[in-house]
């Protein structure tokens, strides 16, 4: 189990889908009778598996949702990225292929579904080199932060914990990176990004993708 593999999460760090996705919470959180803006919604949600998220609205409003809700947001949202188009990272597309020319091994662990993937990925023309090595929340007992998911795709990858970099963009990512005992590199270009709790958890913190293969040594 020897080299080095990254682990990319998916969203907001392979696609920028975040706030058409979070605008679809906002609205079904409404119509579970939690009102919250999409700025608060992205801080408190992004990063989290659905199942996650359900657990907590359950605890702050006291209400059981319907058991299919989770399912449901998932498919509002598929349905939504699907109407609006999904772009790519800026940056993305060179740090994938630079990955490949240098043989550097990689995947995806996100606390989306694989279906979710495939169109995000899809859509922004990158579901091609990813489409055999994508793992979901859905694969393991707790999703982020606990450090289950990137275990996962570790071990499934060949690779020792020790020998991955995740790329993150959310504080429950980083959280569940540096639980599982990885180095991780937090892309924080978006506005709801936690930069000092990033770097007190340890996470080396950046805002252009264009500057991650210089991090990873990959020139």
């Amino acid at each position: 189990m020897s080299g080095t593999l990254t682990i990319f999460d998916c969203d907001g760090v392979l696609v920028d889908t975040e706030r058409p996705a979070n605008g679809v919470l906002v609205e079904m959180l409404s119509e579970a009778g939690l009102e919250m803006a999409l700025d608060a919604c992205m801080a408190r949600f992004v990063g989290k598996s659905m199942t996650t998220v359900q657990a907590e609205v359950e605890a702050e409003t006291g209400s059981p949702l319907p058991d299919d809700w989770s399912e449901a947001v998932r498919a509002r949202t598929i349905d939504a990225l699907q109407r609006v188009g999904v772009e790519a990272i800026p940056g993305i597309h060179s740090v994938i292929e630079r990955h490949r020319a240098a043989g550097r091994a990689y995947c995806v662990a996100s606390s989306g579904k694989v279906e979710k993937m495939h169109v995000t990925l899809g859509t922004a023309g990158l579901l091609p080199p990813m489409r055999d090595v994508l793992f979901s929340a859905t694969m393991v007992a707790n999703g982020k932060p606990a450090p289950d998911l990137f275990l996962h795709a570790a071990a499934a990858m060949g690779h020792a914990p020790g020998a991955c970099v995740v790329i993150e963009d959310s504080l429950p990512g980083v959280q569940a990176a540096k639980a599982a005992g990885m180095r991780v590199c937090a892309y924080a270009a978006a506005p709801y990004a936690d930069t000092d709790d990033y770097r007190a958890l340890g996470a080396e913190v950046f805002t252009d993708m264009g500057a991650l293969p210089g991090m990873l040594g990959l020139g």
